[in-house]
């Protein structure tokens, strides 16, 4: 049985954030850590997620999940190791992937922690590659997209950990053009160099529109969306008919006071015959067991590449969150605690 420290540090959120979040919206506080009851485990955490989901919890609206809670723990995915365990099937020692993230120290329901192991792959690619981020690119190009062999696939937000991905199983599974945008011209090497898409530009270096048409000559069967906006909107003038858009994210417009303005070549959708829908992860659960073995043989080969922006110490946790927002990651941001 592991030494059980009495305190452990957790972030907070201490006010909704208006526009941009800043560091002053957040406080990084001590918290009492206990026995874990029936059912429940003890986790010390070792690695945690930041991601852009988490803006939206910030807000006190009604969505999909509920708003994170004022002067309360946020949650997010981590990674860590089970210190003390009063839950069957879970012991001292073990690695689990769960939802308390944000603080040292996570008390979690053994039912839904899941068992990892970190010699199939680093504990980190848990929360990116083979997590919540991999799933995402895979249910949203496979079943949401309804990808198909020889479909051209435009992905925004290409370098991140989710679009990164998108565009290697395109490839993989015989896309015949992969192109994607993204917000730096080493972003852009990196998207042809290590993932192997087959054209990418820096939406930053000129009009996404024009961009994407001289990448993507022909027209693109499938967009996958991160960002929304004005690459929603170029990308609906490149689609050809019957073309599938998988609406995953809409960065562009998570911290603005005011209402954005929608793609203007809206009416297109309707001689095109496009299907445009979005997504979220928590629907294609089902799809779990397959994503597993296809993306994680995939990476055993070496067919499948990724990487990671770390941050290390739970006191930097809202410094790698706010840069995430800004961009400043190439592929998965994460946070490792230190021992």
């Amino acid at each position: 049985m592991s030494v059980i420290p009495t305190t452990g540090r957790e972030w907070h959120l201490v006010a909704r954030p208006q526009g941009w979040p800043k560091p002053e919206d957040f406080a990084l506080r001590e918290a009492q850590v206990s026995e874990p009851d029936s059912g429940q485990a003890l986790v010390r955490n070792l690695y945690m997620s930041v991601d852009p989901f988490m803006r939206g919890r910030m807000n006190d609206v009604k969505s999909y999940a509920p708003p994170y809670e004022l002067d309360q723990p946020m949650g997010g995915g981590a990674v860590g190791k089970v210190i003390a365990s009063n839950a069957e099937g879970i012991s001292v020692g073990d690695h689990v992937l769960h939802f308390g993230g944000w603080r040292e120290y996570a008390t979690v329901d053994a039912e839904s922690a899941v068992k990892v192991d970190p010699e199939v792959a680093p504990l980190p690619a848990y929360l990116g590659v083979l997590g919540m981020p991999g799933l995402t690119a895979y249910a949203g190009l496979v079943e949401v997209a309804s990808f198909k062999e020889g479909d051209a696939v435009f992905v925004s937000g290409a370098a991140g950990a989710v679009g990164s991905e998108v565009g290697q199983i395109a490839k993989l599974k015989g896309a015949s053009r992969v192109i994607g945008s993204a917000g730096s011209d080493e972003k852009v090497r990196v998207l042809l160099d290590e993932y192997g898409f087959d054209a990418a530009f820096n939406y930053k270096s000129g009009p996404v529109a024009d961009q994407l048409k001289e990448a993507a000559p022909d027209g693109i069967d499938v967009y996958f969306d991160n960002v929304g906006g004005e690459h929603l909107e170029a990308a609906i003038s490149r689609l050809k008919a019957h073309g599938r858009v998988t609406v995953c994210g809409m960065i562009s417009q998570y911290n603005a006071t005011e209402p954005t303005p929608a793609p203007r070549n809206l009416v297109m959708v309707i001689g095109k015959r496009l299907r445009v829908q979005g997504m979220l992860v928590g629907d294609h659960q089902h799809l779990q067991e397959q994503f597993f073995q296809e993306v994680g043989g995939w990476i055993r080969e070496g067919k499948l590449h990724y990487r990671e922006t770390v941050i290390k110490g739970v006191e930097n946790a809202v410094d790698a969150f706010l840069g995430m927002l800004r961009g400043e990651n190439t592929g998965k941001m994460i946070v490792a605690f230190e021992d």
